[in-house]
């Protein structure tokens, strides 16, 4: 297979110091790579500002990138990309890593969350792969979509919902380039714990504390339920820093919670940090609010041995299947109800947390990858 370039966000750190979640899949894909004998190494293109210790899994290919373009510009550029004039700021903000790329061998780009890179590798031998792992095609004319994307290979969503969406969107003939790459959980470092300790149930959320992920929800569902028998916590901070100052969401979070018993806050940890807080969990809740595509929570919950409610909403139920619980977005009677359930039937939450440990196992790294390959192999030798 040629080689495999990934193209992520100017600014984004290839780093288990972040808990940003595009660069956790390249992180997963390029390990399950590196071990598939018709894989190989993968390289991530990065900004040489970004952190360290960056994850070992690929080869970096580092540029030095420019600010990100203000909102300001954004705004301009957005009108102007309605009357069919050039996203400029964002091909500025883009074009030093695509300078980097350019300088490779000919390679595949898998180019995440980045429709203006076809563009800007235009010429260069490498093969294009649009990998959406969210909606960026809203503010597209059908005339830029043709424009940007008419020449990449394909085009990879993260769900069936998402790549639902795409196809709705696009002209046929981009249509049709259009797969799906659920993403996957790395079973071996989120496992369940060797042994689960007696005592309340331990109900677990982690997230960034902003409204989408209805961290909200879970808390009123917590005050409802005001049983000793139930601890909540809910971990992370409005970033990916555990010393940021609390937001004004964050504080409403925690007036609503009050001086209700078994309701706890924690700031943000890092992904090394991460398999043991899951697995500390008998519940992982996932409120989200708004339709995330694919969120790897989900999975690193599943393979964390926890019984997983998560919100009905975008891709999460074909990734939760019938390992989990789903409830209503926003409805914290519906999740104080089940949470509750599951105190009181122990046999329920000990077939729900195997069910959900068994489907991790069958949805890693390895089957997203092997997808992936699959993809990939059929686009750029569709004979």
């Amino acid at each position: 297979m040629i080689p495999v370039i990934h193209a992520i966000t100017p600014g984004d750190h290839y780093s288990p110091r972040t808990g940003s979640a595009v660069p956790t899949v390249v992180d997963g894909l390029a390990r399950a790579a590196e071990r598939d004998p018709d894989g190989g190494r993968q390289s991530v293109a990065i900004d040489a500002s970004t952190f360290r210790p960056r994850y070992p899994s690929a080869e970096i290919v580092e540029y030095v990138g420019t600010g990100a373009p203000s909102g300001r510009e954004r705004a301009i550029e957005l009108g102007l990309a309605r009357l069919g004039m050039p996203r400029s700021a964002t091909r500025r903000y883009w074009a030093p890593q695509a300078d980097a790329i350019a300088a490779r061998p000919p390679s595949i780009v898998l180019a995440h969350n980045a429709p203006i890179l076809p563009e800007l590798l235009r010429g260069t031998g490498h093969r294009v792969v649009l990998y959406a792992h969210n909606e960026l095609l809203r503010t597209m004319s059908r005339a830029e979509m043709r424009r940007s994307l008419g020449e990449v290979a394909a085009i990879v969503c993260v769900s069936e919902a998402l790549a639902a969406s795409y196809r709705a969107q696009l002209p046929p003939e981009l249509a049709e380039r259009v797969h799906v790459v659920v993403n996957g959980v790395d079973a071996e470092r989120f496992a369940p714990a060797d042994a689960r300790p007696v005592g309340p149930l331990r109900v677990r959320f982690v997230g960034r504390m902003i409204p989408d992920k209805g961290a909200e929800t879970l808390v009123r569902a917590a005050r409802r339920l005001d049983r000793a028998d139930v601890e909540v916590v809910l971990v992370g901070s409005r970033g990916f820093a555990a010393g940021d100052d609390l937001s004004d969401y964050e504080r409403g979070l925690r007036d609503l919670a009050g001086d209700a018993p078994g309701i706890r806050f924690e700031p943000f940890v890092d992904r090394d940090a991460l398999p043991a807080l899951l697995a500390s969990a008998d519940v992982f809740v996932v409120p989200s609010q708004w339709a995330d595509p694919c969120p790897l929570t989900i999975g690193e919950g599943m393979a964390s041995g926890a019984a997983v409610v998560a919100s009905r909403v975008g891709g999460i139920p074909e990734l939760l299947g019938d390992a989990g619980v789903l409830v209503e977005p926003g409805d914290a009677d519906a999740l104080a109800d089940v949470i509750a359930g599951l105190a009181d039937d122990r046999e329920r939450l000990g077939a729900l947390q195997r069910a959900a440990r068994e489907r991790a196992l069958a949805h890693d790294w390895g089957w997203s990858w092997t997808t992936l390959r699959g993809i990939l192999e059929s686009a750029l030798d569709p004979a």
